[in-house]
């Protein structure tokens, strides 16, 4: 509820399998074909990305291409473009801030939007879910699919109820009956083990869970799961928050090969780096904390860091703290899967000077 007591408008909008979807505006040929977009099927590649066409095989985001291409042997595999999908993304966002200055991203292809002003102001919210869709299709060439609702949480999975392209609103005091007959899984923040201990209760549906007792729910998730509860009602007070300052920047990288060789590692170490100090200008933001991620062939994962006295964005300075870190757990025989480096306590602390790591070790304070 607004301040005044009248319900809120949220709408939540999202690109309709937002890679995949790029590539077929780009290339007109792949348009109506099954499209995955992903790494190589050679190495350790997982799907990006997939189209509806070969969503209708199987095949969803975070499997191995390998299995994709099994499940869907006609399809078109494509390497990532992410300068282009930002492209396309920052298109859709500048539409979005056109309705309202309350746009909450969430990634490149979703974002809350607060419309509770043009909605006081006389326009209906399937006015606007209607424009917005449109001027999406029109100006940037993709569909999005639109909930409307009195929250975040239910606008959010009223959004994905009819897609592509869908346009699904819930009126005001409507909210519980909605939510009421959908499965677990379709309330954000329970995952496969969370539905797994609900349907030990025999929980299996939103309105079973929005019937559990808070003292359950509590002894058996702790306080997360009175918020679950109170979500599968309808009641999520969260506002839409248009500043989300970035908790940290950060790339990482997994091989087709497990790499043992200090010159291929701190090859692929630079690279990475590079890639976030890029990040962190484009943003102008600089940090103290650098974060190295490992993991080794047999998948132990871990991370080292260091926090230095200053902050920074400099790309030679996160390099050689990088490098640094990545020379501490060299060992013969020691193989790796996966390098990541990102770099947090973000702010945008201006140019302050940086601390000379040539000589002697950084002062920083190292952590696992």
């Amino acid at each position: 509820m607004s301040g005044s007591g009248s319900p809120r408008h949220i709408l939540h909008a999202d690109l309709d399998a937002f890679f995949a979807s790029v590539e077929q505006l780009d290339r007109p040929d792949l348009r109506g074909k099954p499209v995955i977009v992903g790494g190589s099927p050679q190495g350790r590649g997982v799907v990006a990305a997939c189209s509806y066409e070969a969503r209708a095989f199987g095949v969803h985001s975070a499997m191995p291409v390998r299995t994709a291409l099994r499940l869907c042997p006609s399809a078109v595999l494509v390497s990532p473009r992410f300068d282009r999908y930002r492209e396309k993304s920052q298109q859709v966002m500048d539409i979005f801030h056109g309705i309202t200055p309350l746009v909450e991203p969430l990634s490149l292809d979703e974002a809350y939007l607060d419309i509770t002003q043009a909605v006081a102001e006389g326009v209906s919210p399937v006015e606007i879910g209607k424009a917005l869709k449109e001027q999406v299709r029109r100006e940037v060439g993709l569909t999005i699919s639109v909930g409307l609702a009195t929250s975040k949480t239910v606008a959010k999975i009223a959004s994905k109820i009819r897609k592509p392209d869908g346009l699904v609103v819930v009126e005001p005091g409507t909210e519980q009956a909605f939510l009421a007959p959908l499965s677990l899984r379709q309330l954000p923040g329970v995952g496969p083990k969370t539905e797994e201990r609900l349907a030990a209760a025999g929980v299996s549906v939103l309105a079973q869970l929005a019937a559990l007792s808070d003292d359950w729910l509590e002894a058996t998730f702790g306080k997360r799961g009175p918020e679950l509860a109170a979500m599968a009602r309808g009641a999520d007070p969260r506002p839409v928050a248009p500043v989300r300052p970035a908790k940290s920047a950060g790339a990482e990288a997994t091989f087709p090969q497990d790499l043992g060789a200090i010159h291929d590692l701190c090859r692929e170490v630079a690279g990475l780096g590079r890639r976030v100090a890029r990040r962190l200008h484009e943003e102008g933001v600089q940090g103290r904390t650098v974060t190295l991620k490992l993991r080794l062939s047999d998948f132990t994962t871990f991370t080292r860091s260091v926090t230095l006295a200053a902050p920074t964005d400099d790309a030679t300075v996160i390099l050689q703290v990088a490098q640094r870190l990545l020379e501490r757990e060299l060992a013969p025989g020691r193989r790796f899967r996966l390098l990541g480096v990102s770099v947090s306590n973000l702010g945008p602390w201006g140019q302050l000077e940086l601390i000379p790591l040539s000589a002697g070790e950084p002062r920083a304070i190292l952590s696992s």
